[in-house]
């Protein structure tokens, strides 16, 4: 039985190789180039790959405490393709195209490990309740001069000079970089991820581009990860690099991965509007989940040593548990709007999560605070950080210890998949705190 993908390539001959690819719990792609030939043959019976290759550190280096390394020899797992399919890789010098896969473990059961399966899990609960949540992301990055150890502002095409203006909702600072966004547009066309307004924001060489709500939280997810992948790799191609960490530079702002969303019923109606601006209890109650669980789900919205230092007073990131109506210094805003489009907007996340689990851990929030009946505090008005609430973790050690301890993060994930995003994120943090820096040692040499 020929497939609808082995179809796509028929339609693509100009394709020469294939990508099998798959999320780490850092969102980092792992995976094969193969020729077309062998990818036609993934396409129907996998690809098979080590199950520790989806918890490797952010340096692609093994746990060392890993039950899924040397305790277990090791052992495969069996990559298939998710339901996306085949997306042309518009960056790579010669045609190829990209196979999202998701694993398995041998004997055919879902490897509870893979960041897409967690959402999976999630977005089933919806889905036992005819319900199904409507996503939208805002992704922020960083344009960079590639030629450099430490970021440092692009170059503008047209002076040969690197930027020296924030550009903040400046069309000049969008249109110097017009070959740069247009093939960007093309390709998110080419690859079906929404791709909708962009805009300059506030730091330098900083942009926002909004991926449009998807009424599939899943392809919500895949269109943020592969999107991310097209701007690396598009930045690359036009001699810049792109980053989405956290806090590129210390005196600009930082990035954030902000989600929209709203929940459908089984009649396609938006079960957060109740004829009101403020929106139905429902909607209350999923606030509230999110509140609760915020502090132990930091790790999933700053899961790096450099996410914490956007997490700071006054920096455009939310740092305190509040929420609030159209108040972007809240970590939980609810936007103004028509009635029926009312909606949830969890600004927490950095631009260097994962979107798998970003989202998995929002959607799973909101739904135990509906289950649970619960209602938030009042919603806060002015502004959030001259105000008193509980602070979010300032510390990646503290973030790690609250995911790990939390009842409700187990009540979301599987404990295969907390266990293995705690062993990374302990070895990561030990390779940090062993590493000494320049600064550490010039500082330090003489005067102590």
């Amino acid at each position: 039985m020929v497939t609808e993908q082995e179809n796509w390539l028929d339609r693509h001959p100009e394709i020469k190789t294939i990508r099998v690819v798959v999320a780490d719990v850092n969102g980092q792609s792992r995976g094969k180039r193969l020729p077309v030939a062998n990818g036609r043959k993934a396409l129907r019976d996998g690809a098979r790959m080590p199950l520790s290759a989806l918890n490797v550190d952010i340096w692609g280096d093994d746990i060392e405490d890993s039950p899924l390394v040397f305790a277990s020899g090791d052992a495969d797992g069996v990559l298939r393709p998710t339901e996306r399919g085949l997306v042309p890789t518009p960056w790579l010098g010669a045609p190829s195209a990209l196979l999202p896969m998701w694993m398995f473990e041998e004997g055919g059961a879902p490897f509870a490990g893979d960041p897409r399966r967690a959402l999976r899990m999630v977005l089933d609960r919806y889905a036992a309740r005819g319900w199904t949540p409507v996503v939208a992301t805002e992704l922020e990055f960083y344009l960079v001069d590639d030629g450099s150890s430490r970021p440092e502002p692009p170059i503008n095409p047209y002076s040969g000079r690197q930027m020296q203006a924030r550009e903040v909702l400046s069309l000049n600072g969008l249109d110097v970089f017009d070959a740069f966004f247009t093939e960007l547009y093309e390709a998110c066309a080419a690859m079906d991820i929404p791709a909708d307004s962009a805009i300059s924001e506030s730091g330098l060489g900083q942009f926002e581009i909004n991926l449009s709500h998807e009424a599939d939280a899943m392809k919500a997810a895949d269109d943020a990860w592969l999107f991310k992948l097209a701007v690396k790799g598009l930045a690359r191609k036009h001699e810049m690099a792109a980053t989405f960490m956290a806090k590129p530079y210390t005196d600009h702002a930082g990035n954030g991965l902000h989600m929209h969303f709203s929940v459908l019923d089984s009649d396609g109606n938006n079960i957060f509007d109740d004829g009101t601006p403020k929106g139905s209890d429902t909607l209350r109650h999923a606030v509230s989940g999110c509140l609760a669980a915020m502090r132990d789900q930091t790790l999933l919205f700053a899961p790096h040593m450099n996410s914490y230092r956007r997490v700071e007073p006054h920096s455009h990131a939310p740092t305190q548990v509040c929420w609030g109506y159209e108040n972007r210094t809240a970590a939980i805003r609810i936007p103004g709007g028509a009635n029926a489009a009312r909606r949830i907007e969890h600004r927490v996340a950095g631009g260097d999560t994962n979107p798998y689990l970003v989202l998995a851990g929002v959607l799973g929030a909101a739904l135990a605070g509906i289950e649970d009946a619960t209602d938030p505090p009042p919603p806060m008005t002015g502004n959030a950080y001259d105000q008193d609430f509980d602070r979010l973790p300032f510390s990646w050690r503290e973030a790690i210890e609250l995911f790990e301890q939390s009842p409700l993060i187990a009540r979301i994930f599987p404990q295969t998949l907390v266990s293995n995003l705690v062993r990374c994120k302990r070895q990561e943090l030990r390779r940090f705190e062993e590493r000494w820096t320049d600064f550490e040692f010039a500082s330090y040499l003489d005067s102590v």
